[in-house]
């Protein structure tokens, strides 16, 4: 049976925001981008969703809102800890705040987290059990979903696959496996190689490196493809503890290093069976996101529908 609530589902990021509204299956039926006013801070971004969301509010009269939040956050409470891309939200109580803008039920969690919802609920993890999730962007997050329900460990505890350690000398997933660490191995694939594709794509345009790569893979440069191959390989070795310890069925790879898509799907799925257990053989499925761009806000829809129906409890 169709529900007859709308729901409000908000993604904040460190560069990204979004307000979408949407159903109880996550069909998005608005979604209004923001450039997030980073140089306004927090303050800035919450007065940016201060002023998108009235319109929204009138046009839709939506029943309860749900937010993914780039950030360590306390899920039950919705106090934020902190967000290491914007300055001005430590210790901020989003919830409340939210509440008292919107007149509406709010429930707020870690944007991987959302985004695992999501995709385990309306994407490409829609009918298995466990979904993993693991974005690869400013950072490295993850999220665990079971039985349709979010993995939440003893708080502050969540799937913070981005500082799994990838040696005992202490270097992190995230050191190697986000985007400004993409960034920084093409820039010295660049200076090793001066005269070489990599160099001719990025020419003088500093900054965002790695959205040379995919040109690169595609033209068949060599130096791309080696740098890609680390890459799965880290990517890979950091999914097969989550493997071991929690064997999902499947592992949705996601955020801005995913826009590399098939080339680099496919290649963590030949790397992550290497470091798996025989018996666990031949691991779980890799796939790119079904939702596209936009598994956080579905998921928040869905985060924002768990405060009415029972079922999502």
């Amino acid at each position: 049976m169709a529900s007859p609530h709308t729901f409000i589902g908000i993604e904040i990021g460190g560069t990204k925001l979004q307000l979408a509204v949407g159903g109880i299956d996550g069909t998005i039926i608005e979604l209004v981008p923001i450039a997030a006013d980073r140089n306004g801070g927090g303050a800035g971004i919450r007065r940016q969703i201060a002023e998108a969301l009235p319109p929204l509010l009138s046009r839709h009269r939506p029943s309860a809102i749900g937010v993914g939040f780039g950030g360590p956050i306390d899920w039950k409470t919705g106090v934020v800890c902190c967000s290491h891309q914007v300055e001005g939200w430590h210790d901020f109580p989003l919830g409340t705040w939210l509440a008292e803008v919107s007149g509406l039920p709010v429930r707020v969690d870690n944007d991987a987290n959302v985004a695992t919802l999501g995709e385990a609920l309306f994407g490409a993890g829609r009918g298995f059990d466990p979904v993993f999730w693991i974005n690869m962007g400013r950072g490295v997050g993850g999220g665990l979903v079971t039985r349709g329900q979010l993995y939440h460990g003893a708080r502050p505890g969540e799937a913070e696959i981005g500082h799994v350690r990838l040696d005992k000398s202490g270097v992190l997933v995230e050191e190697r496996c986000s985007g400004w660490a993409l960034d920084r191995r093409v820039r010295e694939a660049i200076s090793a190689m001066p005269t070489g594709l990599l160099a001719s794509l990025a020419s003088d345009q500093p900054g965002g490196e790695a959205r040379w790569l995919g040109p690169a893979l595609a033209a068949g440069d060599p130096v791309a493809s080696a740098i890609l191959s680390e890459l799965a390989d880290n990517v890979g070795f950091a999914l097969s503890h989550v493997v071991q310890l929690f064997h999902p069925e499947i592992i949705v790879v996601g955020g801005g290093v995913s826009l590399l898509g098939e080339p680099l799907r496919a290649a963590i799925a030949e790397a992550l069976p290497r470091y798996v257990m025989d018996s666990f053989q031949p691991g779980p499925k890799v796939v790119l996101p079904g939702l596209g761009q936009n598994s956080v806000p579905a998921g928040a829809l869905a985060l924002a529908a768990s405060q009415l129906d029972d079922k999502w409890r």
